[in-house]
């Protein structure tokens, strides 16, 4: 799915504000209920969870991955809410095919995320939201302000951990190119593995054999060895609890496999909302209140 430099994709043209929408992603559904457009959500996920007593009575129509289309067309939807990591191009095309107008949205910056809303709120005219908006990116302004005012933070944030068919266990994370990096730049976060790519296949991305081309693969989401975290040796480690639940135990394991590690040593191993670091939408005001604490606690 293409998107434009804005990280969305359709031109979106209404004579009249959207009145029945379907939401494939959990954060815009979030967003349409901050931003008070709730009451025109006709349809979402089964992974859609705030606010969670909104969405008692609405239909579920699956996963992000595998929603039932049928049920879908079914809702007489006048916009489809998607996104390119949510959800397959399949879905999307097939959607459309059925004469559905579906909005794709790819947000790897702040300040794309910050235009997929005005671009909401624009299709609502709603000067409410609209105002709303303005005090998000003015908590914005004060957030970036007074982390340029402290020394950066030396991070690593697993979002993923499997065991290698050797026995060896391996993380993924992010890089330069997310959301969530950029998110935790503006906030004083420096992160270990801003640069580095993701190479195919696993065995390449884990130093083991020779890689291949990546083509059109996504290299966004590094998978690493424990020799490589061992040197990377970052200041922070953050475990959030999606998309992989890193709990308690996960604290344990890295103060066992990393003892030498500053993060360790210095016992900044910190357990953390992950929807506040992948959620783009309006969930960025929670992320600008409780994310600096974490960067700069002891």
């Amino acid at each position: 799915m293409k998107t434009d430099g804005n990280g969305q994709k359709n031109a979106l043209h209404f004579s009249h504000p959207p009145r029945r929408v379907v939401s494939l992603v959990p954060s815009m559904t979030e967003s349409l209920f901050d931003l008070g457009f709730g009451d025109t959500v006709v349809g979402v996920t089964d992974y859609c969870t705030r606010p969670a007593s909104a969405l008692t009575h609405l239909p579920r129509i699956g996963g992000p991955k595998n929603p039932r289309l049928e049920q879908i067309i079914a809702l007489q939807p006048d916009l489809v809410l998607a996104n390119c990591e949510e959800n397959t191009r399949a879905a999307v095309e097939a959607l459309e095919k059925a004469g559905v107008r579906v909005w794709v949205t790819f947000p790897k910056t702040v300040r794309q995320a910050l235009d997929v809303l005005w671009t909401l709120v624009g299709l609502y005219g709603s000067r409410e939201a609209a105002m709303r908006l303005e005090v998000l990116e003015l908590t914005l302004e004060w957030a970036q302000m007074a982390a340029a005012e402290r020394a950066k933070v030396r991070y690593f944030c697993p979002i993923w951990s499997e065991t290698h068919h050797t026995g060896n266990r391996w993380w993924m994370t992010f890089n330069q190119e997310t959301y969530a990096h950029d998110l935790l730049a503006i906030l004083g976060g420096e992160n270990v593995f801003g640069t580095r790519q993701r190479r195919y296949p696993l065995d390449a991305d884990l130093g083991l054999t020779e890689a291949q081309d990546a083509g059109e693969r996504d290299t966004r989401y590094p998978r690493l060895s424990l020799e490589e975290l061992r040197a990377a040796s970052p200041d922070l480690i953050l475990l959030p609890d999606e998309p992989y639940p890193f709990q308690q135990d996960a604290v344990a394991e890295f103060q066992r496999l990393l003892p030498e590690c500053p993060a360790v040593r210095h016992r900044r191993i910190r357990l953390v909302d992950g929807s506040l670091l992948t959620w783009h939408g309006t969930r960025l005001s929670h992320a600008l209140r409780e994310l600096p604490e974490l960067l700069t606690s002891d």
